[in-house]
């Protein structure tokens, strides 16, 4: 009971996160957020891979890297644009990214079988 006591005592809080300020200008965040949110409101729960893979054919200038899109998909998440789901297959997780008021029509997309070993 002490050790527990101790063990508790001594972990350090999670740091809270302050909330993701763009450096980039508004109107091209702007731009960025619309081709985003109008990738996923056509083709639907996407993963980053497929998200990026779909800027990358529109062409986006403004989008430096795959890392830059994810930071602005996160900011996006704050302000409720975005959605984050799991898809549980089995033992693997899926995490999709939808739009707020879509209907979460996840499907597995992993070849992995649901029926029990025998």
């Amino acid at each position: 009971m002490f050790a527990t006591a101790i063990r508790y005592i001594a972990k350090k809080p999670k740091p809270k996160m302050k909330p993701i300020e763009l450096k980039t200008p508004p109107e091209q965040t702007q731009t960025i957020t619309r081709v985003i949110f109008d990738i996923l409101k056509e083709h639907g729960p996407l993963t980053v891979a497929d998200i990026w893979d779909h800027v990358k054919e529109v062409g986006l200038r403004g989008l430096s890297s795959k890392r830059h899109m994810k930071i602005v998909m996160r900011w996006m998440r704050e302000r409720q644009k975005l959605r984050l789901i799991c898809n549980h297959v089995g033992p693997q997780k899926q995490f999709l990214y939808t739009t707020w008021f879509a209907k979460p029509d996840v499907k597995p997309t992993m070849n992995v079988s649901l029926r029990p070993k025998s």
